[in-house]
């Protein structure tokens, strides 16, 4: 019951606080939007990097934190700052070579670690960051404001039904996926029809960012949210298996009721590349 009350507490107060950054700080390209996805990012590498320490890929989380913020610090420079596109694969080259060669002149017992931190750190440099980075970059969009409140919506709707569903009707169709047991087929209908919903309101109430030249824009709001749900699934379920690979029930306990960082922003960051890839073919 606690555990319900602080997800609920959260809801409340952190999808108004969201929507409320969204839509009156538009500033450089929605600046505080990226800033924010900046800090998620570090924070949810931070937790990546203690789940990797538990299968001895040594990496502090304080350098994972730092790896974690390369790729959405390049992109904000880029979006909100305009500075030149090589920003980006700049930046996520230097923070690669630095593992590569960060323990050239270590001593001979700090060697035999090398290759599994470079494994570690590569890996806190994509996961989450990398794919965060996509929701910077649909602040540059027309509209930005309507497609990231849009793309919040499916998911956060998506996480929420999907959650309630499985607590009504789930019971008896759960265990399916051994990543995540207790996900069921009902909350995974659930969380879909939410998205496809979010989907199919954004091309009646938001025409003027939600209408297709080739599809009809009915059809069109129907496959974006369907395909965004999909991904926010896996997204869950991908950093359930990292999870369960080290027997740990959450990845932080930064988030009252949600448990770390990365089990807040899982949904998030795999949907992001999937979302926008999918908005760009069949709106913009």
């Amino acid at each position: 019951m606690k555990k319900l009350i602080q997800r609920l507490l959260l809801f409340v107060i952190g999808l108004p606080l969201v929507i409320g950054i969204v839509v009156f700080l538009p500033y450089k390209h929605h600046l505080a939007v990226n800033l924010l996805v900046l800090i998620l990012s570090a924070l949810g590498a931070g937790e990546f990097a203690v789940l990797l320490k538990k299968k001895h890929k040594p990496i502090d989380p304080r350098e994972a934190a730092i790896l974690g913020a390369v790729n959405p610090l390049a992109v904000t420079l880029r979006v909100s700052f305009d500075l030149q596109a090589q920003i980006m694969p700049g930046m996520f080259i230097l923070g690669a070579s630095w593992f590569l060669v960060s323990r050239i002149f270590a001593g001979e017992d700090k060697l035999k670690d090398v290759t599994d931190r470079v494994a570690a750190g590569w890996a806190v440099l994509v996961y989450p960051g990398l794919f965060m980075a996509w929701i910077i970059k649909m602040s540059r969009l027309a509209h930005a404001d309507r497609v990231l409140l849009i793309f919040l919506l499916m998911v956060i709707a998506n996480d929420s039904v999907a959650w309630a569903a499985g607590m009504l009707w789930g019971k008896g169709n759960q265990g399916i996926i051994h990543a995540s047991p207790h996900k069921s087929v009902a909350g995974f209908i659930g969380g879909l029809t939410a998205s496809i919903i979010v989907g199919l309101g954004a091309v009646f109430l938001i025409p003027e960012a939600f209408s297709s030249d080739r599809v009809p824009s009915v059809w069109a709001g129907m496959v974006l949210g369907l395909i965004s749900g999909v991904a926010a699934c896996l997204g869950d379920l991908g950093e359930s298996a990292l999870k369960r690979s080290v027997n740990m029930k959450d990845s932080g306990a930064l988030m009252p009721g949600r448990g770390g960082v990365l089990d807040s922003i899982d949904s998030i960051s795999l949907a992001a590349p999937v979302y926008y890839v999918s908005y760009w073919f069949l709106f913009a």
